[in-house]
């Protein structure tokens, strides 16, 4: 009789088949990394539970948790076509690419070649941007340095489950006073299968001092079954760099998605990031920002937009550990349907972290009785010398807007969509990067019909 493995089992099971399969690339550091992974994992599982436990209070998990997910152990490359990739995803042919397609790097779609002179403007002596299976042989002391540092595989069973399958992944290496003009586009794409897969993309970015990159995440999908995205990214910012993100979560209707981002600050660097999300029938963005060093700076964007079923979580995190740092926060969402999201945001500011500014904002537009937003920003000052303040609101669209716009000649639809649009401008105008700011202009424009009457975008 055949027997029948619970979903935790089966992921043991499947762990178990990729040592078999991938021995930890020779390293007995990174086999030693993935076994106490695992044991995290065996031990902390996935956060079911919502009652007494405030960080998943209002998101459930359990038809995650439920779904049995077969990991990708080689991927569906002949389902994604490069054709089909440059319509799905911004592109633009000046920037460096990274495409993984269900949690395998695929070179054959990529344009970023370790050192090409088509990824660094100028080329760079000791520059990495590439495969980190391949940065684990030629820059090891950089990757056994940072990897799994910051993103602790005992934190969480999500992190840990990533950190146990970590096989592969994009790594970005920029070296002292060195610049990437243009940006950087790493695409996770799932191709998928006729059963629900899984993959644990993985991103390491290490900035020396006084080095800068742009960055582009994309989380597409082209299966229309389910599938788990569990993505783990990691950037440590030296003296004086600057990063740059922007993330868009473009998974399917049917999709999980869980990302933990852990970002490290030294001394006068900047972190900037600026989501978008659309889609996906869970998704969960936890975002933890430590500012070690005086003077470093962060600031988070964000934009969200659910409709039918479904259901978003930003769970951010901002730890003002040193004086004279900065943290803005600003996350707008527009919901329709019965969906439904969530924002918890925490900022704490440390005893001896005097001369901290710290600003979380969090907005959002109800577009049908049925949405619901749960939203808790919050700061924990212990500090007696700073500036900080929060806030929250959500509420329907505005009855005399609306009313004035049609006054002057709109019809209903069209003034909605001005409303509309006009609400989510604050954020879009925060995306820089041109190519990318048009593909989320059209991926707002072409979502409002569907945001008006409710359906699953």
């Amino acid at each position: 009789m055949t027997q029948v493995l619970t979903t935790h089992d089966k992921y043991l099971a499947d762990y178990q088949e990729l040592s078999t399969r991938f021995p930890n690339n020779g390293s007995k550091w990174l086999h030693e990394v993935r076994e106490g992974a695992l044991a995290s994992f065996d031990r902390l599982r996935l956060p079911t539970r919502t009652k007494g436990n405030e960080a998943w209070k209002y998101t459930n998990i359990r038809a995650l948790a439920n779904t049995s997910f077969q990991y990708a152990f080689t991927p569906n490359v002949e389902g994604v076509k490069a054709a089909e990739l440059k319509e799905l995803a911004p592109w633009d042919d000046s920037w460096a690419s990274l495409v993984f397609v269900d949690g395998h790097y695929v070179e054959a779609l990529s344009t970023a070649a370790s050192n090409s002179s088509r990824v660094l403007t100028t080329r760079i002596d000791g520059a990495k941007i590439g495969s980190l299976a391949d940065a684990m042989t030629t820059h090891k002391d950089v990757v056994e340095a940072h990897l799994a540092k910051y993103a602790l595989a005992e934190s969480d069973g999500f992190t840990a489950m990533n950190t146990a399958f970590l096989n592969d992944g994009a790594f970005v290496y920029i070296p002292k006073d060195s610049v990437i003009e243009q940006p950087l586009h790493i695409i996770f794409i799932t191709a998928g299968d006729a059963q629900p897969t899984v993959s644990h993309p993985r991103i390491l970015v290490v900035l020396e001092e006084n080095s800068s990159v742009t960055i582009v995440e994309s989380y597409l999908g082209v299966s229309s079954n389910p599938y788990f995205t569990n993505s783990v990214t990691e950037i440590v910012l030296g003296d004086g760099a600057r990063a740059e993100r922007y993330k868009l979560l473009m998974e399917n209707a049917n999709a999980f998605h869980i990302d933990t981002t852990q970002v490290y600050q030294n001394k006068d660097s900047a972190f900037r990031s600026v989501s978008f999300a659309k889609g996906a029938a869970i998704a969960r963005n936890n975002i933890s920002v430590l500012l070690d060093s005086p003077g470093s700076d962060c600031f988070l964007r964000g934009l969200y937009l659910t409709s039918g079923s479904q259901h978003i979580d930003n769970h951010i995190d901002i730890d003002h550990a040193k004086p004279h740092a900065k943290s803005d926060i600003y996350f707008k969402g527009i919901l329709s349907g019965r969906s439904k999201a969530v924002f918890s945001g925490r900022v704490l500011v440390r005893k001896d972290a005097q001369k901290s500014s710290a600003v979380q904002r969090d907005k959002n537009l109800l577009l049908s009785k049925g949405a619901e937003v749960d939203s808790s920003p919050s700061l924990e000052i212990y500090a007696d010398d700073v500036q900080c303040s929060h806030g929250a609101t959500a509420g329907a669209m505005a009855e005399d807007a609306l009313f004035y716009m049609m006054s002057r000649g709109l019809d209903v639809d069209e003034a909605t969509r001005f409303l509309i649009h006009g609400f989510a401008r604050e954020i879009l105008d925060e995306i820089r990067p041109a190519t990318l700011h048009e593909y989320a202009e059209k991926k707002i424009l072409g979502s409002l019909p569907s945001l008006r009457s409710g359906q699953e975008l």
